[in-house]
């Protein structure tokens, strides 16, 4: 099987001929280039110029100045984090969200990719989950269910 190693080079000037004949020569391969530029002002962003996703488990708010918690989503993040914690495989997680009926934003059922790709987003909304009555509830009730019967 093989295995691939990438680097991205941020340029601060104009690209020249040389860099792309170094890299090749040391057995890279170009796989892409982004382009930006700044608009001038006679031209305006394009619909839905917006260019970040809103975060999953977030949405806009209906007077749309900020962004607020959106219950669904951030239910399914909890029941991430709550079987992540027990140590439960990708699949495990992927049946039991699928089953509950949560889906992806676009609608799609839950995958061991998409699973995987949430993590950053657990790390990040992680602080939030463990200072909460309901994290400590869900904690107790699944530290109680490992505990041996005496």
């Amino acid at each position: 099987m093989a295995y691939f190693e990438r680097i991205r080079d941020v340029v601060s000037q104009p690209m020249s001929p040389e860099i792309m004949q170094q890299r090749a020569a040391a057995g890279w391969q170009m796989v892409s280039i982004e382009w930006r530029r700044e608009l001038p002002d006679s031209e305006t962003p394009p619909e839905g110029g917006f260019s970040e996703d809103i975060p999953y488990g977030l949405r806009i708010s209906d007077d749309c100045k900020r962004l607020e918690i959106d219950a669904r989503e951030n239910d399914a993040l909890l029941r991430m984090m709550e079987l992540l914690v027990q140590d439960f495989s990708y699949s495990h997680i992927v049946s039991d969200l699928n089953e509950k009926g949560f889906r992806m934003r676009d609608g799609r059922p839950w995958s061991r990719v998409s699973v995987f790709n949430m993590i950053p987003r657990l790390i990040e909304v992680g602080p939030r989950f463990f200072s909460t009555d309901e994290w400590d509830r869900r904690r107790r009730k699944f530290a109680h269910a490992k505990t041996p019967e005496s």
